[in-house]
């Protein structure tokens, strides 16, 4: 039986003088969670934003906010996130020391907590801390911009992560970030993945709401 298919907008697509707006078409859509990327110029080569953009978005979203942590310092900072009102925080494995602690640190928040890996990271990082954590996030373009091609490979580890999960015995969700579409969105469905996060495909069009739709209906089709 399969979990429910969520989808996860990424305002870092999102016209930035209206996202609250942004955040309403995407919920009217159907989004189960609004993706904030926090990126930190060191990290990865963009700069977006900060807690104070987190904790305005907390006061409109009705949805719980998936902030992902693209910076040096998110052993050292990810509490502002959380005093902010991230509902789930996502760590990358490349850039903290310790995942135990700081997983601890966010569930004690009583936030969800998550890992990602940059696609040039070997999947056996995370062999340590898949059974501590709510969602594997596996990029699938190299972290920093939105708009990127989808990395083809991504689909071999997404299954090579969910066959790691299944012989612990644990079940966190498998997240897919990156190029992101209705083409790319039933293949890493069919390869495991079971959360969405899409910026491109559902904010540069027309209708945010429609797009956030037309995104869970491609993905969907695998599951039949």
């Amino acid at each position: 039986m399969h979990r429910p298919l969520l989808i996860a907008p990424s305002v870092l697509s999102a016209n930035f003088t209206r996202l609250g707006e942004a955040v309403a078409l995407v919920e009217a859509g159907g989004a189960d969670l609004i993706h904030v990327d926090v990126m930190d110029g060191h990290f990865v080569p963009n700069l977006t934003i900060g807690p104070p953009v987190v904790k305005a978005l907390k006061r409109v979203a009705t949805v719980p906010l998936d902030v992902h942590l693209m910076i040096d310092n998110a052993e050292a900072t990810v509490g502002w996130y959380l005093a902010a009102g991230a509902d789930m925080v996502v760590v990358h494995v490349e850039a903290c020391h310790h995942l135990h602690r700081i997983v601890q640190t966010i569930h004690e928040a009583g936030a969800k907590a998550g890992v990602a890996l940059n696609p040039g990271t070997a999947v056996s990082a995370i062999q340590g801390i898949i059974g501590d954590v709510d969602v594997v996030l596996v990029m699938s373009v190299d972290p920093g911009f939105g708009g990127q091609a989808f990395i083809a490979s991504t689909l071999g580890r997404i299954r090579d992560i969910t066959a790691m999960a299944r012989a612990k015995g644990v079940q966190p969700r498998i997240a897919v970030d990156g190029g992101i579409d209705e083409h790319t969105a039933s293949q890493v469905v069919d390869a495991g993945a079971d959360m969405l996060i899409a910026g491109s495909a559902v904010f540069c069009g027309e209708d945010p709401a429609a797009a956030v739709q037309a995104l869970r209906t491609a993905a969907s089709a695998t599951l039949v």
